[in-house]
This record gives C-alpha cells, structure tokens and sequence, in this order.
C-alpha cells in the first residue's frame, strides 16, 4: 500500500522529504578511536534515560546496534534542542551554527561525545544529510518565530523538527523504500501535534503560542484566552478539534510500520503508541493544558505496550 499526499500542507512535506533520496550522508571520516567512541555512545544512553522516558522505553526494544544509534540520533537531537532552548550562557544563534559545523566536519569530532557519537551513527546507517540540515532549521526557526497563522505553516515546522527524526530513524532501523516516506512524514507530524498540546501553558509562558492563530479565531479564542489558562467551552471545542486531527494522522501513519524491519517495529509502534496516549490523557484532565501536564504513568505504559505488541503481531509486510 502506498500512501499519497492528502492536502497541500502534505505535498509540500513530501517533497522536502524526498530530497532525502537524492542526498548522501555526507563526508567520510577519519577513523575513530574505539574507547572514545565506546564512551560516546554511553554518553547519549544517559542523555536518553534521563530526558525521554518515552523514547528511552521504546528504543529499549530494539536490537542492540540499533538502540545504540537510535539513542545517539536522540541525543543528538536534544543537544541540538537544547542549544536553542537552554542556552543561557552564549548567543543561540552562534552556538547553533558552530554545532552545525562541528557536524560536518570530515573528522571526528573527538570533543564532543554526541557529535562523536552521531557522526558515527550517521554513517552507518547512511542517513541523508540533508534530514539533519532540516532538522536544524526548524530548531532554528524557534529563534525567530513563536507564532503561527494557520496549520500549513505549523505542519511545515512539525516536519523540520519532527518529521526529520523519523525519517532519520528509519534509516537505523530500516525500511522498505521510499513508499514509506509519507507515513514517517505524518507521524512526525501526530508526534510534534501532541507535544504541542500537552505543552501550550508551558510553551506560553515562554513566550510562545503554536497553535494556529486561524483556528483560535475560528472557534472563538483569543490570547488572551489561552493566557488566562480558563477551561472554557470554546476552549474544549477547540481542543477536541486538535485532538481529532492528531489522532487522525495516527491511524494515517500505522500502516507505515509494517513498511520497517521487523526488529524494529514494536519500537516504533510503541513510540507512537505510548504519545497517542497523552491525548487520552489531556480528555482525561477536561483539557486543561494550562496547570497540568498529561502524562502517562508506568503501569499504565504497560498497559498499552501489551496492546501495541499484539496490534505489530498482526502486522504484515508492507509493499517492497
């Protein structure tokens, strides 16, 4: 089964994606000192275990060579995060684009353990290039951007850092060709949806508002309604609406992972799994965003992985 672009916002997606096909992972490097890369790997192990417990959980089911890398693509992915979110000490914008360069660098980048690690990890598992460069705009565009006026243009931000990360995860795990592209697309997309909704109090107080300006204004809602943190009619209305569309993106990307390894498979599955939950979660707290975050808790985690590894038990192949 192949999927196909379902509206504008979509097509435009999949063409940045696709420019995947056509990149490399990038330059060679010089060999590694095998200590030091060891090093590097349990190095983003702990950054993995201590900042995503969703991610942590969920790669833990992958065979060994690949929950290595998969934890290196993560902490990669949150130290880049990081230095457009916490950095306190130096210019964001300078401090990112000296990360860049440290990136691509044709040697190994021996100073830093998760760009040891990550360069590594990329080369291995010959992941474009150009899903990293993606990735790093749109940690970038939080730099100067922190309102959004309609879905398209947050869907376009979902993919840069979202979408990226599944697309480079495929590479780790492996994948069928590119007719799995589209549904690491939406499911970036599912994925980036639910964080923004279980953190609109949190992202509000720091400055910043993801959710579409047209479609508050659609249902009603001003900032100064999100501000007051009031749990409103209009605000629930609004929020099943998000909630809707999210879920649906879920069941839209499913079929994707039958299209992965079969080592491979439950770890995504559970990922996806495990974030769908949070909007039962957000149902459960009446929609209140504002002084509470949905979480799951560790019995329930269970409850759903056993749920998840009977539905990837069904799963057939995906076209070839």
């Amino acid at each position: 089964m192949t999927a196909h672009a379902t509206s504008p916002w979509e097509s435009h997606l999949l063409t940045l994606a696709h420019a995947g096909l056509e990149d490399d992972p990038g330059p060679s490097l010089e060999a590694m000192d095998s200590r030091l890369l060891a090093r590097a790997y349990r190095a983003c192990e702990t950054i993995t275990r201590e900042h995503s417990r969703t991610f942590s959980l969920a790669s833990a089911f992958l065979p060994a060579g690949k929950r290595r890398a998969a934890r290196a693509l993560y902490a990669f992915c949150r130290t880049s995060d990081d230095l457009v979110d916490r950095n306190v000490t130096a210019d964001p914008v300078r401090a990112l684009k000296a990360w860049r360069l440290r990136l691509l660098a044709g040697r190994p980048p021996g100073e830093h353990p998760v760009a040891m690690a990550w360069a590594d990890t990329r080369l291995r598992s010959a992941i474009p290039a150009v899903y990293a460069e993606q990735l790093l705009d749109g940690l970038a565009t939080d730099l100067t951007r922190s309102r959004y006026q309609s879905f398209t243009e947050l869907a376009v931000y979902a993919y840069g850092v979202a979408s990226t990360v599944g697309l480079m995860a495929m590479h780790i795990i492996g994948f069928c060709g590119p007719e799995a592209i589209p549904y690491a697309v939406r499911l970036g997309v599912a994925l980036q949806l639910t964080n923004i909704l279980r953190d609109v109090g949190e992202d509000l107080r720091q400055g910043r508002l993801y959710l579409p300006q047209e479609e508050l204004e659609r249902f009603g809602l001003t900032e100064a309604d999100i501000a007051a943190g009031v749990v409103t009619p209009a605000w629930r209305d609004f929020m099943r609406f998000q909630i809707e569309r999210t879920r649906r993106l879920y069941r839209q990307a499913w079929p994707g992972v039958a299209m992965l390894a079969r080592d491979g498979r439950f770890a995504i599955a559970a990922a996806a799994g495990l974030y769908l939950a949070i909007l039962d979660q957000i149902e459960k707290n009446d929609y209140d965003v504002f002084s509470r975050r949905a979480y799951l808790g560790r019995w329930a985690r269970l409850c759903r992985l056993a749920g998840i590894w009977l539905k990837v038990r069904e799963l057939g192949d995906g076209a070839a």
